[in-house]
């Protein structure tokens, strides 16, 4: 991670935006800072360290992809557990106005605050892949705020309302999981559309615009269904075309791209480790005319 992107650590707990602050603290020191309550929502995403958060009464140790959402008036306080761990962590801080605002365009921004408040669950897991991503997200928040690029606030702001839609709808879709059926039929729909476009683009981005559904959710029905990736699923299936393709005249590199492959030594390595031979030894081997004896 940038150290340029870190924040010294503040024990301040208010906000000196109107609408939201955001930062990455990575130390390795046992701050003390009592209970307290805030009149904004936080948002904290764990990165690394031995730490107990205490919320509303509660202990809760806490693992690498945890998500925390305390809205205002909620008790909270970190612990460490141990002050020579490096302790890595985002705090996102976001105003009552300016969820306020957000609401004005969609109530769906308010759908994790809501749940929050009815249930009193504050802590929510994400897989490594999901917590990735939502990094990516939160890095280019804070890469957008220290820049000096041009329509920084508009940009800001629309990552801003990115990340918090983000996170109201992986736990929406967690909490409202699709039916057996509905899982088999996007399941069946998604090896129709791949069979169909193994030529194109099928990045997890794509596919989840053209099915409406988070790329996350594609990728578990897929794991659930082949026990395999999505990825290593449509290289498998490329690559077999490929393999019946380079036995025809077609050049071994345009067969690559004809395939999907974007560039031949991704296609190179990926042809020999499936096929233990290289595209062009297998070529070879499956046209000598001894191996396809003429018919009499």
């Amino acid at each position: 991670m940038k150290k340029n992107l870190q924040t010294a650590f503040s024990q301040r707990q208010h906000m000196l935006s109107d609408d939201f602050e955001i930062y990455y603290y990575n130390d390795s020191h046992s701050y003390h800072v009592e209970s307290h309550t805030h009149s904004h929502y936080e948002y904290y995403f764990f990165l690394e360290g031995n730490v107990l958060v205490h919320i509303n009464g509660k202990e809760y140790l806490l693992n690498c992809g945890d998500v925390i959402l305390i809205p205002p008036g909620i008790a909270h306080y970190a612990t460490l557990s141990d002050s020579e761990a490096p302790y890595r962590r985002f705090v996102f801080w976001v105003s009552q106005d300016y969820f306020d605002k957000l609401a004005l365009l969609s109530p769906d921004y308010l759908y994790l605050i809501r749940h929050v408040l009815k249930t009193g669950t504050y802590i929510f897991h994400y897989d490594l892949l999901a917590f990735k991503a939502l990094q990516a997200k939160i890095l280019q928040i804070i890469e957008e705020i220290h820049s000096e690029r041009f329509g920084k606030k508009a940009k800001t702001a629309l990552c801003v309302s990115d990340l918090i839609l983000h996170l109201n709808r992986t736990v929406y879709e967690t909490e409202h999981p699709k039916t057996p059926h509905e899982e088999q039929a996007l399941y069946r729909n998604l090896l129709q559309y791949i069979e169909t476009h193994l030529d194109e683009n099928l990045s997890l981005d794509l596919l989840a615009k053209e099915f409406f559904v988070s790329k996350y959710h594609i990728a578990h029905v897929f794991k659930d269904n082949l026990g395999v990736s999505i990825h290593q699923f449509i290289t498998k299936k490329r690559l077999l075309l490929c393999r019946d393709a380079i036995s025809g005249s077609t050049s071994i590199g345009d067969t690559c791209l004809m395939c999907g492959f974007r560039d031949y030594s991704s296609f190179f390595r990926a042809f020999k480790k499936e096929f233990g031979m290289s595209p062009k030894e297998y070529r070879e081997i499956f046209i000598r005319e001894d191996y396809f004896p003429k018919k009499i």
